[in-house]
């Protein structure tokens, strides 16, 4: 299943045909994908206890994965999904305009595109937390 977690969709079939959201959670074994707005359920709680009061809950179902496809962030299309490696890693890309829908990587593959000029720092001498200590004591301490 390729599509995840705070991914955008868009629904191509069904009651909610045409809106778009985000994805809630994702179901593999299922096959199935939970998105934000879509698929609303009523359901009919219990009082469980003397305080508590009956009601009625709605909250989004969960709808076949094969009924929504990704939308890219960059062109803003509904797209099919695509990969291609970047720094060894398999990632996730826009068919239409070849952009990476994987955010933790797409930061990464920009990088890479654009060439950046390095600047060499001098490392930073280590300390140990006693030897620490004992310095800023020895700051704070007058001297007679």
């Amino acid at each position: 299943m390729e599509i995840k977690v705070n991914d955008n969709v868009l629904v191509l079939t069904g009651k909610y045909k045409g809106k778009q959201g985000k994805v809630l959670a994702t179901f593999p074994k299922n096959n199935t994908v939970v998105v934000e707005g879509v698929a609303i359920v009523h359901k009919h709680e219990k009082a469980r206890k003397a305080n508590e009061n009956s009601k009625i809950v709605t909250e989004e179902a969960p709808i076949d994965v094969s009924n929504v496809e990704i939308v890219c962030d960059k062109c803003g299309k509904a797209t099919r999904i695509g990969h291609t490696v970047v720094d060894g890693k398999k990632v996730r890309v826009c068919k239409k305009c070849g952009a990476v829908l994987d955010k933790a990587y797409a930061k990464k593959a920009k990088k890479a595109a654009a060439p950046v000029e390095e600047k060499e720092e001098a490392p930073k001498k280590r300390t140990r937390k006693r030897s620490q200590k004992t310095e800023e004591a020895n700051k704070e301490a007058p001297v007679e």
